[in-house]
């Protein structure tokens, strides 16, 4: 019988070597995941001493193109009276003369919708129709999580994560309580723009500490929603804003940038 070449035999121990060290790591990935795996489905990722609140910033975006500063104005106003007096004259054989407007079309009268809406001088702040070169963010008046039983306060539309899966969900459905369908909104990314640790306060004794994750949401082709799950409700702009909450005026002042 002829014995076998040095370099079969060494194939052969590398192929069982590098089976053995396969075999272990396959075994070691399934004693990690059997472990990990009850971790996994008790809470998904949260802990069980500290909750999880999403909030939602329903913004309406701008309306109207906000008004020009004074500044740019006035070199806006410059630059045309420099390009009037020193642009480059051609006789007018050189110009086409097909496409051009015939003597008094400029002067038609035009009038521009108001920027000033009657929810505007009224200041009432239920409606979407006020504000138009500025963002709007909605604030519902109810209990919020966090605070005392019965203690009613003005806050974004909020709800505490339990069984979603993911935070972004959770954000949806805090939105969808209060506004019903969500066809005419938009969320901005899966991931908080912010987020806030709450400490229970001196008259919550035995309450515990949550984070509080804001996601941004916006309104698409829409000048009016049916709010619900709250006693009263306002759209108001960043300036406004901090006229509700006066703790959380600077984290809010940061956070929203215009």
């Amino acid at each position: 019988m002829k014995e076998c070449s040095p370099s079969l035999s060494l194939f052969v121990h590398l192929f069982v070597l590098l089976l053995f060290v396969h075999l272990m790591v396959l075994h070691t990935s399934r004693m990690k995941m059997s472990f990990i795996r009850p971790l996994l489905t008790r809470r998904g990722f949260s802990t069980s001493s500290e909750n999880l609140v999403a909030s939602v910033l329903f913004e309406r975006l701008p309306v109207v193109i906000p008004k020009i500063d004074p500044v740019v104005y006035a070199f806006q106003e410059f630059s045309f009276r420099w390009r009037q007096q020193y642009q480059r004259r051609y006789p007018d054989e050189f110009l086409d003369k097909s496409d051009a407007r015939g003597k008094g079309d400029y002067q038609i009268d035009y009038v521009p919708a108001p920027r000033v809406t009657e929810a505007d001088k009224n200041n009432d702040r239920r409606s979407l129709q006020r504000a138009l070169d500025k963002r709007l963010y909605l604030l519902v008046y109810g209990n919020a999580y966090g605070t005392p039983s019965g203690k009613r306060v003005w806050h974004f539309p909020e709800k505490v994560y339990e069984s979603e899966d993911t935070m972004r969900k959770c954000a949806e459905s805090a939105l969808k309580s209060v506004i019903g369908d969500l066809s005419n909104t938009y969320f901005v990314g899966n991931a908080p723009m912010g987020h806030m640790v709450v400490q229970p306060t001196e008259d919550q004794s035995g309450s515990t500490s949550y984070k509080k994750f804001f996601f941004k949401s916006q309104v698409i082709a829409k000048n009016k929603f049916n709010i619900g799950k709250c006693e009263d409700f306002v759209w108001v702009t960043k300036d406004e804003l901090m006229e509700y909450f006066h703790e959380q005026a600077e984290f809010f002042n940061k956070m929203i940038i215009s």
